[in-house]
């Protein structure tokens, strides 16, 4: 209904300006935003883009469309003020149309999206033999919210991941593990232990570098590497036995985050097949050789030399991310192509994506790197090479602690145990995932445990406390909410509007999130919906209403609320627990 309302406004700007400008509809209908003041209307539209083509002032044009522009089926009034266009909403009419259509469930079942191209999003590239630590969470977190935006906007997306499990990081834990590690292998958990390996190796190749073992060392890697890539050997055996530890321990986080891949690629197996393409497009002339090495010259778009195999046969990142593609593009005819990796491999991807257009692949253009920034610690940065990390399974146990010993301990006795260990899970993965998604990509996230387990402030559990107290409030006045016809026009009061309203561009803000590929607006919305709703409880009394029509109504809207979080949250991949 939001789409409704906001395109026919759109269409009735437009077919009286259609005469007198050329203003595309688009930037009508992106220009429609509350106005600052809700005393002076429901919904405002700046005439400031008007102005050069019409060659009048915006306060002029505003006058002049508030004059024109005839009541419509969910626009009661139009007025202008100052440059702005504002209009005075039936409250009721949309009230009878989005909250209806909430409660029965056919507000979330409708269509956003129309031609959609058939997209892939990758994503969660962790490294083997490295330990999964509270930074991957971003990538991971943003990438399962985009997969769930698309496909609920209509979209046909699949998911993949591509983990490191070959290279100099894989080398280095091998060689400490064969040559200098003394402890036994541990029985359980072994994934993080190698991760503590190959810190370790990579700290001691540090400390010997400048002295007689550097040279013996870098040979031992080179050996262990021509192991792997050959297939064979004491060091490729034990790579994969080591790997499948690394693998367990990726899955135990993807079952924890509840994400699921439909796809998994291996940086191993596009390996050798990358080398060869890379040959083959040579011979092709598309390439050129410099003392053995082979790459292509984009100077000319000012890209420099992309490097794409080494003197000695070897590709590189640039290598198998060409090769990937190409995979990508035949096994799942895919039309966009997204990569969810950090800030650092921009200059990167912008080499692959230019080497693939000249290789002839029409999807280069819609190959798109959706950069973000890093996740630090208070403070500073952390490093797997350094060991300075927050081990994710570490950090999963103190989380839940916290909550349970903060909110859920209490109830011991009433809830069973089971219970409290399922909803601290639940707000712990609702505290990681909202904290991820909540800052816009292009920002840097300092992660802070205690802040973001707050429920009083812009957190997951915040979001999930307000939807359990709107169930518990449901279960003591009538469960049974919805079966009943409702008399929306009772609702007169502004805290009633102003959630009728926000509830109303519930698609509008999640279409906006999914175009931008900005996770961030959705958790906006959430935060802002959950602050109206307490400012609508505070100032309506629901269970001390003046009237049992109101009370139902107010009851009613509270139930949409809860609907429209719950649906949030998990489009973010969160759970909404129906109680804390």
């Amino acid at each position: 209904m939001s789409f409704i309302l906001h395109h026919q406004i759109r269409e009735n700007i437009a077919t009286y300006l259609s005469e007198k400008t050329s203003l595309d509809k688009e930037l009508i209908y992106k220009n429609l935003s509350p106005p600052p003041n809700k005393e002076m209307g429901d919904l405002a539209f700046g005439c400031f883009l008007l102005a050069k083509q019409m060659k009048k002032s915006p306060a002029q044009i505003a006058n002049e469309l508030a004059s024109k522009l005839q009541e419509q089926d969910f626009v009661q009034s139009f007025q202008a003020a100052g440059p702005y266009l504002n209009m005075k909403l039936k409250i009721d009419e949309i009230g009878k149309t989005v909250l209806n259509e909430i409660i029965t469930g056919a507000f979330f079942s409708k269509g956003l999206t129309e031609n959609t191209p058939k997209s892939m999003i990758e994503y969660s590239q962790p490294n083997t033999h490295k330990e999964l630590h509270v930074g991957h969470m971003r990538n991971l977190c943003l990438g399962d919210a985009l997969v769930r935006f698309l496909k609920y906007t209509g979209h046909e997306v699949i998911s993949s991941t591509f983990p490191g499990d070959v290279g100099t990081h894989v080398a280095k834990c091998l060689w400490y593990m064969k040559k200098h590690n003394k402890e036994e292998v541990p029985s359980e958990n072994k994934g993080a232990w190698l991760g503590a390996m190959y810190t370790k190796g990579n700290n001691l190749l540090e400390e010997q570098k400048g002295s007689e073992k550097e040279e013996e060392n870098r040979k031992e890697l080179t050996t262990i590497l021509q192991e792997l890539h050959q297939g064979s050997g004491p060091y490729y055996q034990l790579w994969q036995e080591t790997r499948q530890w690394s693998l367990d321990l990726m899955n135990k986080i993807y079952q924890w985050a509840e994400v699921k891949f439909d796809k998994w690629y291996w940086e191993s197996e596009v390996d050798a097949s990358s080398v060869e393409l890379i040959k083959k497009y040579y011979e092709k002339g598309l390439f050129v050789k410099d003392q053995g090495a082979i790459g292509i010259d984009l100077s000319e778009e000012k890209l420099g030399f992309c490097l794409l195999l080494k003197s000695d046969g070897t590709g590189l990142y640039a290598t198998k991310d060409i090769e990937l593609a190409r995979r990508k593009f035949e096994d799942y005819q895919i039309q966009k192509n997204i990569y969810v990796v950090d800030k650092r491999q921009a200059h990167h991807f912008k080499q692959v994506f230019k080497t693939l257009e000249k290789m002839g692949f029409q999807q280069a253009k819609d190959c798109y790197h959706l950069q973000y920034d890093f996740v630090e610690l208070p403070d500073g940065a952390m490093s797997s090479r350094k060991g300075n990390i927050v081990p994710l399974e570490d950090l999963i146990l103190q989380m839940t602690s916290e909550i349970k010993e903060q909110y859920l301990n209490k109830y011991q006795g009433d809830w069973a145990q089971e219970e409290i260990e399922t909803t601290a899970h639940i707000v712990a993965a609702g505290a990681i995932k909202f904290g991820m998604n909540r800052i816009d990509p292009s920002r840097k996230i300092v992660f802070d445990m205690k802040e973001w387990l707050k429920i009083d402030g812009e957190s997951g559990p915040y979001i999930q406390y307000v939807h359990a107290r709107i169930h518990s409030l449901i279960q003591k006045i009538n469960p049974q909410i919805g079966q009943e016809k409702i008399n929306w026009s009772v609702l007169e009061k502004k805290q009633e509007a102003q959630l009728i309203l926000k509830l109303m561009d519930f698609h509008i803000e999640l279409q906006v999130a999914t175009e931008s590929y900005r996770t961030s607006h959705l958790c906006s919305y959430l935060y802002d919906l959950s602050k109206l709703f307490n400012s609508f409880y505070a100032e309506c009394s629901v269970a001390n209403a003046e009237s049992e029509e109101i009370k139902q109504a107010r009851l009613a809207l509270s139930y949409c609320v809860a609907k429209v979080l719950e649906k949030g949250l998990a489009l973010l991949g969160i759970r909404a627990p129906l109680k804390m």
